[in-house]
Parts: C-alpha cells; structure tokens; sequence
C-alpha cells in the first residue's frame, strides 16, 4: 500500500458527471428539466427561492479566482463614470446644443485632469514588486466601467500589469473598458456583493469626483471604518473644492452626526504623487504587506 492509494480522489470529479450527462439517450424522462443536474440547470437556478445559492456564487466566483492569480490586496479606484479624458473635453463641449448641455460639459471638461491622475497613480501602484511567496498587493481594482475605471486599469495596463473590473448588470447596455485583464473581469448581479469585494482586499483607495454610486461606495466604506466593522486604510479623495462643495463634511462635524475625528479618516490629495506618498507613510507604521 501507498501513501498514493490512500490519497488518490474516490469520487469522479463533476465536470465528468456533467459531460456525461449531455450524452444521455433522449427520452421523455430525460429531457424533462426535472431529470437535468441541479448544477446545470439555470433556470432552477434562477428560481426565486434559490437566491442565497446565487449569493454563495457571487462571492466565491471572484474569490476563488483572485486567491489563484495570487491577489493578495489592492488598491480601489472609485469614480465617476461621465468625466472624460482630457483630450475629450473640449470636443463634448462643442457638441454641445443647449446652455445647459454646456454648461455641464464645461463642469466635467474642468475635471478632465483627474482622468490623467487616476492612470497616474494606477501605474505606481501596479509596480508595486511581488513579495517573495509570490503574493501581488496593491493590485489595481476598478468598477469596470469607463472614465475614472478605465483611467485607472489603463494606468496598471500602461506598465504591463494585470488589473480588475468589477462590472455590474445593469438595464441599460454596457461593457467592460478594454484594459480590464479578460481573467480578472468580473460580472455581478448583486450591488451589496459587488461593494463587499471592491473592500475585502482593499489596502488602500482612491476617490475621485463623482456621483450617487461613488457616494455610495465612499460612504458605505467610511460607515464601515467608523463602526469597527472593517480596520482603517488610506481613504484618498482627490478634488477637495469639488467634495466640500457637494458635502459639508466639517458641518456634519458641527452638527454632531459624526465626531471631528472622524475626518481624520479622508486624506485629501490632488496629484497621484501626493496620493502614493500617503499610503507610504500610512503603512510605514502598519503591519508588513504579507501574504495571508
């Protein structure tokens, strides 16, 4: 006997079972979508009933396959998906037809700078060097979508890294941008786990100016750090005019629904350097960037 014989798998493996299930004689009782493996079954999948089975694979799909490319952290980009990138601007400008079609092409033209800072900072971050188990942090991550999300898994493709899109099914058409590594592209149904996986390996994040899903993610991540729930992080927000302008965060200090420390929690930059220089100094009295 062998240590081989003891080890050796008992049971065929499911992707067997399933081919063979496609070869199956057709029958009345065979083509029934009663007699079809559970697993492969989507519209027993889909039933209403089954959604915590869907939950359970939305969070194991992307976990799975980033614990196998070795993705140990990364840095988290959110931001608006309408501002362009600078050479643009002036163009939806002058395709402008109305004052206010202007006059908001004009707004986000303003912001345009941002798209080059978010690709910036992406190429640092993507440079970060692999530790020597092979672990890969700082792994640039973005929602998948275009502007702030392309610019930043543009920057990591600039400098030959591979980076992730989380996209999310949504009733208008849409795609991933085109400098998501195809390995790395993931789709959810779910918003709820979506967010969950932009922060479980998230080491340090950047926001950018944008609107009700930036907020959302921004604030669900603040709520998070502020409760004890999830240990703090670089929390970067660059455009400090374009934030205190559409939220009064001392007010809120003021007004006592947070403390004053809790504006401790936002780092405010402008450029990618100013933002890299603060994860430096954050984790320089952190613990060490180790795998597991």
């Amino acid at each position: 006997m062998t240590k081989k014989d003891i080890e050796e798998r008992k049971f065929r493996p499911a992707r067997e079972e399933a081919d063979d299930a496609k070869k199956q004689v057709g029958t009345p009782q065979t083509q029934s979508a009663a007699y079809r493996l559970a697993f492969q079954d989507s519209e027993f999948l889909l039933r209403e009933d089954l959604r915590p089975v869907r939950f359970q694979l939305e969070l194991l799909k992307p976990q799975l396959l980033m614990d196998e490319a070795q993705i140990e952290s990364t840095f988290v980009f959110y931001g608006s998906a309408r501002i362009p990138e600078p050479d643009q601007a002036q163009a939806r400008i002058d395709a402008a037809t109305t004052p206010e079609q202007k006059r908001i092409a004009e707004n986000l033209g303003a912001k345009a700078r941002y798209y080059e800072e978010a690709r910036k900072l992406a190429r640092i971050a993507a440079q970060y060097p692999v530790n020597a188990e092979g672990c890969r942090h700082f792994v640039v991550c973005s929602g998948g979508g275009p502007s702030i999300m392309e610019a930043a898994n543009r920057g990591a493709q600039d400098v030959g890294q591979t980076t992730i899109g989380m996209n999310i099914v949504l009733p208008h058409e849409q795609a991933p941008n085109r400098f998501v590594t195809p390995e790395l592209s993931f789709q959810f149904h779910y918003f709820a786990l979506r967010k969950m996986h932009f922060l479980l390996r998230a080491r340090a994040l950047a926001v950018f100016p944008g609107g009700f899903g930036t907020f959302d993610e921004m604030f669900e991540l603040l709520t998070l750090i502020q409760t004890g729930k999830m240990k703090p992080i670089p929390i970067l927000l660059f455009g400090k005019d374009f934030w205190n302008r559409v939220v009064d965060f001392e007010a809120l200090a003021d007004e006592g629904v947070i403390a004053h420390s809790d504006l401790n929690l936002l780092t405010w930059v402008e450029t990618a350097e100013d933002a890299w220089t603060a994860v430096q100094a954050f984790y320089e009295d952190s613990e060490s960037l180790a795998c597991g």
